[in-house]
Order: structure tokens, then C-alpha cells, then sequence
């Protein structure tokens, strides 16, 4: 793949990424602001001294929570798109979209949901600030090790494959990934604790929001990055078909 294809899939992994950041910030907004507020209202209950309010939650909620998301979304929508370029014919003999699939599948998995395993989301009233940047920390290197972990699988299943077969090679490789995280998670100290009398429903659904929003994000990348990246790569199929339903 030629370093002008490349580019072209960048700028279209970015643009897949905003739009599929609008998405989550939709979800974002009408699902997850709720279990926010009664956590913010929880800390306020629970605080001695109040602080002056620099940003209001109503600018939080919209402006903060939009501006957010879309940087994130533009963020991880490039890094996806280069690691497709790196993974297009090289995990198997998938095409343009199934590539974008199987990338976003992947993203999910070893960015997201593999590291609130072991330090899961938490609203803002979990947590102590003074240990904010030691959670930080934390949280980015296990999602460092869970995407060199999987990169690593990915690398072992292609290298037994030949002897042992794609199915018996995946599985093993599966196994090893989760042995190596299972240690991993095991080894890193733990987050914060939960504060006591802080309501379990809040916290679920708090979480199962955060869930959501990465999978729509995600989800929504995959199938629009496939789009974008079908019409550069594989333009005479998309003509195929638009030529067909057309007749």
C-alpha cells in the first residue's frame, strides 16, 4: 500500500471517526448524563466545603461533553485507520469492510473493554482526586499491555497456523492472551474503593453507559470506515454494486 493511500485512509479514518463521535455523544448525552448527575449530586451531599464552579454542568453536559467526544472520536478514528492499513491482508483474506470490522471489533476490545476489567469507569464521585494522575497512569498502561498483548496473540495464531491449523492456532493464541492479562490484571495494584453509601444503581448504571457509548462509537467507526475505505480500495466493486441495484 502506497504512502498516498495511506494518507487518503488517514484523513478518512478521521472523518469516519467524527461522525461516528457524533453518534456516541447522542448516546452519550441521553443516556449517560443522568447516572452523572445523581453522582455529582451524591459528592455534593457528601463535601464539607464546596469549591467555586469554574465550568457549569450545563456547558459540561453539551459544549465539554460534545468537544470530548468528537476529539476522541477524530483521535481513535486515525490510530484505527492506520492499524487497518497494517492489518488489510495480513489477518486473513477479508476485504476492505470486513478488515474495518474486524479493526473496530479489535479496538473495542483491547482499548476499551479489556482494560475497565480491571479499572472500571466510575463517575465523578468515586474516586479521590488527590490520586487522580496514579489512576490515569494506571488506566493508559493497561491498555497499553492489552494492545500489545493482542498484538502479540495476533502475531503467535499467524506463526502456529501453519502447523496446527487456523482453528487450533486461534484458539491457543486466545488462551495465551487471556493467561498473560489474567497475570497482568493480578500483578497492577487496584483503583479507589467505593465510597461507602454510594448507591450500587448509580454505579451500574454509570457504567453500562460508559459500556454503550464506546460500543456505539465503535460500532459506528467500523461500519462507516468500511464505507470510506471500500470507495478507495475497491472502487470497481462499489460501482458493481451500485450498478445492480440500479437495474
Amino acid at each position: 500500500m502506497n504512502s498516498a493511500t495511506v494518507r487518503t485512509l488517514l484523513v478518512r479514518g478521521m472523518l469516519a471517526g467524527l461522525g461516528a463521535g457524533v453518534l456516541a455523544f447522542v448516546f452519550a448525552y441521553f443516556v449517560g448524563e443522568g447516572s452523572v448527575d445523581a453522582a455529582i449530586a451524591f459528592e455534593e451531599s457528601h463535601a464539607h466545603e464546596h469549591g467555586e464552579e469554574l465550568v457549569s454542568r450545563s456547558v459540561q453536559s453539551t459544549a465539554g461533553l460534545a468537544t470530548g467526544v468528537l476529539v476522541f472520536g477524530v483521535a481513535i478514528g486515525g490510530i484505527a485507520a492506520l492499524a487497518f492499513c497494517f492489518a488489510l491482508g495480513r489477518v486473513g483474506r477479508f476485504g476492505a469492510r470486513a478488515t474495518a470490522a474486524l479493526t473496530a471489533l479489535a479496538g473495542f476490545l483491547l482499548v476499551y473493554l479489556v482494560p475497565i476489567l480491571k479499572y472500571p469507569a466510575n463517575p465523578p464521585a468515586v474516586g479521590d482526586p488527590d490520586t487522580l494522575a496514579k489512576r490515569t497512569s494506571l488506566f493508559v498502561l493497561m491498555i497499553a499491555l492489552s494492545v500489545l498483548l493482542g498484538t502479540a496473540a495476533v502475531l503467535l495464531g499467524r506463526r502456529l497456523a501453519p502447523a496446527w491449523g487456523n482453528w487450533n492456532a486461534s484458539i491457543t493464541a486466545g488462551a495465551a492472551f487471556v493467561a498473560v492479562v489474567g497475570v497482568a490484571m493480578a500483578v497492577l495494584p487496584q483503583g479507589d474503593a467505593i465510597p461507602k453509601g454510594f448507591p450500587a444503581a448509580d454505579l451500574w448504571e454509570f457504567r453500562l453507559a460508559s459500556i454503550g457509548i464506546q460500543a456505539v462509537l465503535w460500532s459506528a467507526f467500523g461500519l462507516l470506515f468500511g464505507y470510506l475505505a471500500e470507495r478507495v480500495l475497491e472502487p470497481r466493486a462499489v460501482r458493481g454494486r451500485v450498478a445492480t441495484l440500479a437495474a
